[in-house]
């Protein structure tokens, strides 16, 4: 399949990249900027794709402008799928990356795709306004929405709190500062991701909104365990207030049980040999 990945130069799409090349599929990337309409219509008349995977978007949370989270989370996507109506071919296949974040972090456990969503700042807002917007183009196109929970890696930004966390361990470094200690996550690897990726694009379930997620938990108090002992580096936590959400639940898990059903369930990595992968010592 001709499967073009918009944030195909991005962390995930750096893997997604190698996971369909593996597999015998031709992946281009997106040239045109997601706000330029008459740009991308011009540029999916000439690329055509089967499937589509749309990764790119503003990601972090803590990025200073507001506006831009809406106008290219929001207004991009729509921008990309009006460019696909018009492209002369309809895609098979049509994967829009949403998050996790637009339950948000006042209700705790474990959340199903059924659990309410309660964005609690622009970045989650801008997601779910996306997934309802697309909404109004499943006539038109085969889209699945995906909301991926934390996942991780070699080559994530350390302005996410785990390559931060093993950026210090690699470093030796002295001193780290973090928030709340006690707040256990759902962490997945992102090689699990990218191939629950790909499963969807080979058998799109179709208006479907759908957790991907481990269904595990980990502190941040054992995350630092396990890399001090992996590095037999003890690091001197300081909590900053800073890194402290206001009113943040205790335990946060993704239900994978729809996913699963989908397109099968397997072991899949777990965290502790995500964080060796990091810290270098393995090579997968």
């Amino acid at each position: 399949m001709r499967v073009l990945i918009t944030g195909l130069d991005g962390f995930t799409g750096h893997y997604m990249r190698d996971e369909l090349i593996m597999h015998g599929h031709d992946v281009v990337g997106l040239k045109s900027d997601l706000t330029d309409e008459e740009g991308l219509k011009a540029e999916m008349r000439v690329i055509q794709p089967d499937w589509v995977l749309h990764l790119a978007g503003i990601s972090f949370v803590g990025h200073g402008e507001p506006n831009d989270f809406y106008r290219v989370n929001l207004m991009g996507t729509r921008n990309l799928l009006a460019a696909l109506v018009d492209c002369g071919k309809q895609p098979s296949s049509v994967l829009l990356a949403s998050s996790a974040n637009v339950y948000g972090n006042s209700t705790g456990g474990t959340l199903s795709e059924e659990s309410t969503p309660k964005p609690a700042n622009d970045y989650a807002v801008s997601k779910l306004a996306m997934e309802h917007m697309a909404q109004l183009w499943l006539e038109k196109l085969p889209i699945v929405i995906v909301r991926p929970f934390n996942y991780t890696g070699v080559g994530q930004n350390d302005s996410f709190l785990l390559p931060k966390i093993v950026l210090h361990y690699k470093r030796k470094s002295p001193i780290i500062d973090l928030g709340n200690l006690d707040v256990w996550r759902d962490f997945s690897d992102v090689r699990d991701v990218t191939k629950i990726y790909r499963l969807l694009l080979e058998s799109p379930p179709i208006g479907e909104v759908l957790n991907v997620c481990s269904g595990r938990v980990y502190s941040l108090r054992e995350i630092l365990g396990i890399c001090e002992r992996l590095t037999n580096h003890v690091l001197d936590v300081r909590i900053n207030s800073a890194f402290i959400r206001a009113n943040e639940v205790s335990l946060l898990c993704g239900d994978p049980s729809r996913v699963q059903k989908l397109i099968g369930s397997w072991e899949m990595v777990p965290l502790e040999e995500t964080l060796r992968w990091m810290l270098g010592e393995i090579i997968f």
